[in-house]
């Protein structure tokens, strides 16, 4: 929701870091973002939450100064962005699995597989319409934005996703309701996209 808004300060935020870095791959950041993600999941399976939550605040900086660093080198690619967006849905998955395996318990378990179920659905409602965009000349390139595919904004989008991440992380305890609440945002997601494809395509 607020992903348009804080591209740019994002970008200002990190700026210090990415020029000392400008010389590192951008993909090669991808990875490392990537990395770190699957050691968050990992300690969430342990139920080591605080570790948890540091490697995924680790991973968002480092997914961050992947394009930071792209766009400061002029070193942006078409294969760039998709790998990011590739390794970011590979974390996105694996952490709600990770902390369904360290809470434990049937219910917990059935939250996490109904949150993928969502994420699933709710990829396809921006990927497609995205590519859709693209065909038309109305996508990324049109609209000025800084990612290599236009996003159609939502009530959850990246800084949601990191909120709601770091509190599977804070508050264990409430995974089942913290999950039922993602679920419900993202439903919600990808009801907006289809009501706006149906007015605009």
């Amino acid at each position: 929701m607020f992903d348009h808004l804080l591209r740019g300060l994002k970008d200002r935020w990190l700026a210090p870091l990415a020029r000392l870095l400008r010389w590192v791959s951008p993909n090669l950041l991808s990875v490392l973002a990537l990395l770190l993600g699957l050691a968050a999941a990992a300690a969430a399976a342990r139920a080591a939450y605080g570790a948890g939550l540091a490697l995924w605040l680790a991973n968002r900086i480092t997914d961050g100064l992947d394009g930071s660093v792209a766009r400061l080198a002029d070193r942006q690619t078409d294969f760039g962005g998709y790998l990011d967006i590739l390794l970011d849905f590979i974390v996105y998955a694996a952490i709600p699995v990770g902390l369904a395996i360290g809470a434990g318990g049937r219910d917990v378990l059935l939250a996490a597989a109904v949150l993928e179920g969502a994420f699933f659905v709710n990829a396809c409602s921006w990927m497609y319409l995205s590519a859709v965009l693209e065909k038309r000349a109305s996508g990324a390139a049109a609209s000025g934005e800084l990612t290599t595919v236009t996003m159609p904004p939502a009530l959850v989008a990246g800084f949601e996703t990191v909120v709601f991440f770091a509190l599977f992380f804070i508050v264990p305890g409430r995974l089942v309701l913290l999950f039922a609440l993602m679920t419900s945002m993202v439903a919600i997601n990808v009801v907006q996209r289809l009501v706006w494809a149906r007015r605009v395509l």
